[in-house]
């Protein structure tokens, strides 16, 4: 159920019988020259919105632009400093929270945003902590990255092993290719498989991984790879969400 397609009248009944929400989370950045630009927000879309359908849960719109800064050296990019990312997250769960969502479920599709995220996790606990102490609504939240999923991380080791990388990866192009195949793209890549290492902000990133990849050769990438992903994907963290707010049915 898409949050964004109910009427508030079915937002009101859903909450009579159950008070959980995925939010999917993602990321506007480039991903090398064969992934696009939406890769972390598409994904996080396509499969949070699996484990709604699965798992029975409404499904709140995409958080689309994450903490990226160190990618604003490529055309297309986009970022929200740490603070501001806080800030939005803090404020969608204070509104959902306030509505009677007390189970926020974040499916994460971008790295960067992990700190950020689970630091906002905390400051919505402080201020609640803070100013109700024991007389709080229990709100709880918490961040599942898709790719680390068990079933996604036995095909992408069978697929795709050292060649998956970390970041424009051969799993997370694959499954935008099967969620879009009309924005395929095809290119050479040289080396086949991206150099590794550490960088800062987008000077140091752009240095070190000229073309925008790291560790990997998204030229792997396939949609039928895409649909056994997100399958895998939305089947686990539904399975995982309905054991979190106590139904044990898949």
């Amino acid at each position: 159920m898409r949050l964004d397609l109910m009427s508030w009248p079915e937002v009101d009944i859903y909450l009579k019988g159950r008070n959980d929400i995925v939010v999917p989370i993602g990321s506007t950045e480039q991903h090398g020259p064969n992934g696009l630009v939406g890769t972390d927000a598409l994904c996080a879309e396509v499969i949070g919105r699996a484990v709604g359908e699965k798992a029975a849960a409404v499904v709140a719109p995409t958080i689309s632009i994450g903490m990226a800064q160190h990618h604003l050296g490529f055309p297309g990019s986009m970022s929200l400093r740490p603070s501001t990312l806080l800030a939005v997250v803090r404020d969608v769960i204070a509104s959902l929270a306030q509505q009677g969502f007390l189970r926020i479920s974040f499916v994460n599709g971008h790295g960067g945003n992990i700190a950020t995220v689970t630091a906002a996790f905390a400051e919505f606990y402080s201020e609640t902590s803070f100013s109700a102490g024991r007389t709080a609504t229990r709100v709880e939240c918490r961040l599942r990255n898709w790719w680390e999923a068990p079933s996604v991380q036995t095909i992408t080791s069978e697929l795709f092993g050292d060649a998956e990388g970390m970041h424009a990866t051969a799993s997370e192009v694959s499954v935008t290719q099967f969620a879009f195949p009309n924005a395929i793209k095809r290119v050479d890549l040289d080396p086949e498989i991206a150099p590794t290492g550490v960088f800062t902000d987008a000077v140091s990133y752009c240095l070190a991984f000229p073309d925008g990849r790291i560790g990997s050769n998204p030229t792997l990438a396939s949609p039928e790879a895409g649909a056994r992903l997100v399958e895998a994907a939305a089947s686990d963290l539904a399975v995982d969400h309905l054991k979190w707010i106590g139904r044990h049915e898949a």
